[in-house]
C-alpha cells in the first residue's frame, strides 16, 4: 500500500524532472509537457518512497522516469540527485533519479522476479481509507515466491541509447527511459496504460 498526502510540493516533481532532464545524456533534448501516469512499489522498510512517472514529451514520446524520495540524503548518490522539494505534509523531501537507489532496485527486481504489479495508492480521510484508481497497471513476468537476492547497493549505473543499465550483486536492471525502447532482458515488468503496453524494464542475470 502507498499512502498518498493530500499536500503541496515546491518545487512539483514535474518541475524538479524538467529541470533535471537536460543534465541526462540519453534526454537528448526532451523535454516534458504532461504527466500521464505513475505506479508505485513499496519499501518493506517503510522509509523511501518509490514511484514512476511517466511523462509526456513535446517529440510525442513517453519519458519514464523512477523516483525515490527520501527525508535525508543517500550517501553516494550526488550525481543522481534529480532535486529538493518541500512537502507540505513531511518537509524537505530527497528526490533522487531511482536508478541510483538500492531501494528502488529491490523493489523492481521483486516485482519482476516475483510476477509482482504497483501498489494500491490511498489516502486517508477522518480516519477511513480512500483508494485512488491506477492510472495504470504494470506486472512482472516472474512467478510468485521467487527467491529474490538481497541488494545491498547499487554498484553502478550506465546509459545506452535510450535505456539505463543498473548493476546490483548479480543482476542487471534494463529501465526503458522511452518507453518502446528495445532492451534485451531474461526477464520483464510490462506496463499497460489504457490500450497500450509495453515493456518497462528487464532483469538479466550476470552469474
Amino acid at each position: 500500500m502507498a499512502l498518498v498526502h493530500r499536500a503541496t510540493l515546491s518545487p512539483s516533481k514535474q518541475e524538479l524532472v524538467a529541470a533535471w532532464l537536460p543534465t541526462r545524456g540519453w534526454a537528448g533534448g526532451i523535454e516534458i509537457t504532461t504527466k500521464v501516469a505513475e505506479y508505485r512499489f513499496d519499501d518493506p522498510a517503510d522509509e523511501v518512497g518509490i514511484e514512476t512517472i511517466l511523462f509526456a514529451a513535446d517529440d510525442g514520446a513517453t519519458v519514464q522516469v523512477p523516483l525515490t524520495y527520501r527525508a535525508d540524503p543517500l550517501d553516494g548518490a550526488d550525481d543522481f540527485l534529480v532535486g529538493t522539494t518541500e512537502h507540505s505534509v513531511l518537509g524537505t523531501r530527497w528526490v533522487y533519479d531511482g536508478c541510483s537507489d538500492p531501494v528502488w532496485a529491490t523493489a523492481l527486481a521483486t516485482a519482476i522476479l516475483t510476477g509482482g504489479t504497483q501498489v494500491q495508492m490511498y489516502l486517508e480521510e477522518d480516519g477511513q481509507r480512500i483508494d485512488i484508481p491506477p492510472r495504470m497497471t504494470v506486472q512482472g513476468s516472474g512467478e510468485p515466491g521467487t527467491v529474490v537476492p538481497g541488494l545491498a547497493t547499487v554498484d553502478s549505473v550506465r546509459d545506452d541509447g535510450m535505456t539505463t543499465v543498473v548493476r546490483a550483486g548479480d543482476l542487471e536492471l534494463v529501465v526503458a527511459r522511452v518507453v518502446g525502447a528495445t532492451l534485451a532482458a531474461d526477464e520483464t515488468l510490462v506496463g499497460q496504460v489504457g490500450d497500450r503496453g509495453a515493456v518497462l524494464a528487464g532483469l538479466r542475470h550476470t552469474s
